[in-house]
């Protein structure tokens, strides 16, 4: 007797740089398709940050399905390991109930620990991760050190990439070897699903107005009450998910070190930055990606026949 192998359940990754309207897209092609979104942007998993962290509106939200977003405080820490605890059983469910899986966002470790797993290094050592962050604190450039601790992980890690680089000193500090090594012994090898990844692809200067009337359409619906509000609960204000773009700027500007159009200047131009560091990204971390125009029906097309082939 021939026993066919169990296919692996498939999920479709729609991705892009922030401002390009991934999620609107997913939400159209995952209606048209009777599947649900899966959240893998970082940011939308805490309660009360909407409007800077441009979550779906409650409007999309009751269209289709949406998982993991607002499961977190604004003040508890996360990892790319408690996101695989939880976004791999969604996608596993929702793969034997029929209904496509889309997940979307823009966070690189969270998409490729959930496509290819984790390399198996140490785990969170919080007394070094401490000692870390108190050099940065006092002024030390965390990027320096590392490429004097681990060279080879400093080839591979963008300068302003803190938490990659606060993770490779971790890693060389407790084991005395380099995050490099154990990620060639892991070679990514743990990959559970067989997956569609869509990079949605706007031309620069169509990004760049984009993002300019994103920025304004914050500040028009509250960015600044939001932030306010936060605050107001007793959350510090160095939080990981208040030091994002857009409440970093706003906290500034309640201090009075800069005005309203200073500030919302200081944040579009902070998310253009951002966007084209993540262009780079994708472009060089995921080659397996299909650039596509942020064309619903092309996007739909591409997804129900990856889709159809999951279910032969």
């Amino acid at each position: 007797m021939v026993f066919k192998e169990k296919p692996k359940p498939k999920a479709v990754i729609l991705t892009g740089p922030t401002g390009s309207g991934k999620s609107s897209l997913a939400v159209g092609a995952a209606e048209i398709l009777g599947g649900q979104i899966i959240n893998a942007d970082s940011l939308a998993f805490y309660r009360g940050l909407d409007i800077g962290t441009a979550k779906p509106d409650p409007t999309d939200q009751k269209r289709v399905p949406h998982h993991l977003f607002d499961i977190l405080e604004p003040d508890e820490p996360f990892d790319a390991a408690q996101y695989l605890a939880l976004a791999r059983p969604i996608v596993q469910k929702l793969f034997m109930e029929g209904k496509p899986p889309f997940i979307v966002g823009g966070t690189g470790l969270y998409l490729r620990s959930l496509t290819k797993g984790l390399f198996y290094g140490p785990g969170r050592q919080d007394e070094i991760r401490g000692e870390i962050n108190e050099l940065a604190r006092n002024g030390a450039d965390l990027y320096v050190l590392l490429s004097l601790e681990d060279p080879a992980a400093a080839a591979k890690i963008n300068p302003n990439d803190f938490v990659r680089i606060q993770r490779a000193l971790e890693v060389i500090r407790v084991t005395g070897r380099s995050i490099v090594d154990f990620q060639k012994q892991h070679s990514l090898a743990d990959r559970p699903f067989e997956t569609l990844v869509l990079v949605i692809d706007v031309p620069a200067g169509d990004l760049d107005q984009r993002l300019l009337l994103r920025t304004k359409s914050m500040f028009d619906r509250g960015l600044v009450e939001e932030t306010k509000s936060i605050l107001a609960k007793g959350f510090e204000p160095g939080s990981k998910p208040l030091q994002a773009i857009g409440y970093r700027e706003v906290q500034a500007y309640l201090a009075g070190e800069m005005t309203l159009a200073e500030t919302m200047e200081k944040v579009y131009l902070r998310t253009r930055q951002l966007a084209k560091r993540q262009r780079t990204w994708f472009r060089g971390q995921v080659p397996e990606g299909i650039w596509v125009k942020p064309d619903l029906s092309l996007i739909t097309e591409l997804a129900g026949d990856f889709w159809a082939e999951s279910r032969d």
